[in-house]
């Protein structure tokens, strides 16, 4: 392990950021780590994004979906509530080094990884956005097709219709990748207002049909004992941290433009769990009143929304929904894995090619098998993916913060045979340690009786991978001292 880092230790990070790499292969202008004069992201800008991310449609399925499997409306509060401030912890930790340096994320993982073995994490990652940019341009595309059913009704009974209208929306995703990210930031400003006055809207229609904020909330925990209830509690929380494993790994790809890390910190607290909370309460509260109104929960908004008898009011809503998803698609599912792609050949996959990339993953993962229910989505897809993610988190926050003190030599991470080069360009403990982490994390899966590991599977997976990374890092460093003994005997 190396010392601990001096005073002087961020500037030297700093001027190693400005040192020129541009020669290298491993480098390009989007991985390239921003010099300190052009971080300029303040604690507003942080908490407006996390606020622009958090309000969606995503948000309101996590939240409904826990009613729809039986929990009341605070159980489900309490769980979102607990598990954002749980994966606010790593995000943390994770976002120090990208705030620091200037990195982006699959440049920090090259650090642990190595120069080529932060592929194997980064395309981990990758994958599961395009699963997410599936996701979402599934649901624009639901959006798109109950606004059609309402302008003309003929339109239901078009088999082909609601693919039709999610290829629509998958294009309209394309169409803003090529055109560059700067194509939606005009939206950021009124996407989130505009979704959340759809949520006040739905609220107060939910309300109204219920019969009162009382009736709305009354349905009751379909859950007989606790034993009962902490089955679906655990791996339901689990699930809610996975929600946002995803951009708890790649922070960094946006932290690298924080002024301060006390910016970058206050404004993530401040925006992640109160606006998730908040718009999560939404969902909640409309789908226990669909409980009273129709008789059951109908866990998905734009089932809720079509159903409306004002075919003016259904277009206003899915238009809202449309903007909203597209610009959170965009800022959440496109940034991460087009760096993570880019990562593999960085002088010849750019940031647009990996944008790309994504887009034509997301469509072949079949995004509506991940929301053909709640249990797809929470316990499928959303758990599932976290014992990935989670032994990832663990080996970066062990490498970062215990084993190198927070010292990173920048101009290292982007050519080979530097300090990152370990064995051909792979770190091998790092990867034994990861693969430790999943497996522990997924046994569950196979073994019945070992299914509580799959249901902790985040935090079985960090725990795991953290461990197993100091364990075989200081094995490595008492091999080495004991070998330099032996050559002065």
């Amino acid at each position: 392990m190396s010392t601990a880092p001096s005073n002087s230790s961020a500037s030297i990070g700093n001027r190693q950021s400005a040192i020129d790499n541009s020669e290298s292969w491993l480098w390009n202008k989007d991985l390239a780590a921003i010099p300190p004069v052009l971080r300029t992201w303040t604690t507003y800008n942080y908490a407006a994004l996390w606020i622009s991310m958090s309000v969606n449609i995503p948000t309101y399925l996590l939240a409904s979906g826990m009613i729809a499997g039986g929990m009341n409306w605070k159980q489900a509060i309490f769980t979102i509530f607990l598990g954002n401030v749980l994966v606010l912890i790593p995000m943390l930790l994770i976002a120090h080094a990208g705030a620091r340096y200037g990195i982006p994320f699959p440049v920090f993982a090259r650090s642990a990884f190595g120069a080529l073995g932060s592929n194997v994490a980064a395309m981990l990652r990758a994958l599961v956005a395009c699963g997410w940019f599936g996701i979402q341009s599934w649901i624009g595309g639901e959006a798109i097709n109950a606004m059609v059913i309402a302008l003309a009704p003929a339109w239901k009974h078009f088999a082909a219709g609601l693919p039709l209208c999610f290829v629509a929306f998958w294009l309209l995703n394309v169409f803003v990748v090529i055109r560059g990210i700067r194509a939606v930031r005009f939206l950021q400003g009124v996407s989130a207002p505009f979704l959340l006055a759809i949520g006040a809207a739905l609220l107060i229609w939910a309300g109204v049909k219920a019969g009162g904020l009382g009736p709305m909330l009354s349905t009751p925990s379909r859950f007989h004992s606790s034993a009962e209830f902490f089955r679906f509690f655990v791996p339901s929380l689990t699930g809610v941290v996975g929600f946002w494993a995803t951009v708890a790994l790649n922070i960094p790809d946006f932290t690298r433009f924080a002024q301060s890390q006390r910016a970058q910190m206050l404004g993530q607290a401040l925006g992640l769990p109160t606006t998730m909370t908040f718009y999560s309460f939404v969902g909640v509260g409309v789908t226990s009143a669909t409980v009273v109104i129709y008789g059951q929960a109908i866990w998905d908004p734009v089932v809720v929304l079509s159903r409306l008898q004002n075919p003016l009011a259904i277009v206003i809503a899915m238009i809202g929904l449309l903007i909203a998803t597209l610009n959170v698609n965009v800022a959440a599912n496109v940034v991460s894995p087009a760096n993570d792609f880019s990562n593999l050949y960085p002088k010849r996959i750019s940031f647009l090619m990996g944008g790309l990339i994504t887009c034509v993953l997301g469509l072949l993962m079949q995004p509506w098998r991940l929301l053909a229910s709640y249990g797809n989505f929470i316990f499928g897809w959303l758990v599932g993916y976290s014992g990935f993610l989670g032994p990832i988190a663990g080996v970066l926050v062990a490498d970062y913060f215990v084993i190198r003190r927070k010292m990173i030599n920048v101009p290292d991470l982007y050519r080979r045979g530097g300090a990152y080069e370990f064995t051909g360009g792979f770190n091998l403990r790092a990867l034994a340690a990861l693969a430790a982490g999943i497996l522990v994390a997924l046994i569950g899966l196979k073994v019945p009786t070992l299914r509580v590991l799959y249901n902790y599977a985040w935090f079985v997976g960090f725990g795991v991978s953290f461990l197993a990374h100091l364990i075989l890092s200081a094995q490595r460093s008492r091999s080495r001292v004991q070998g330099k003994r032996a050559s002065v005997l």
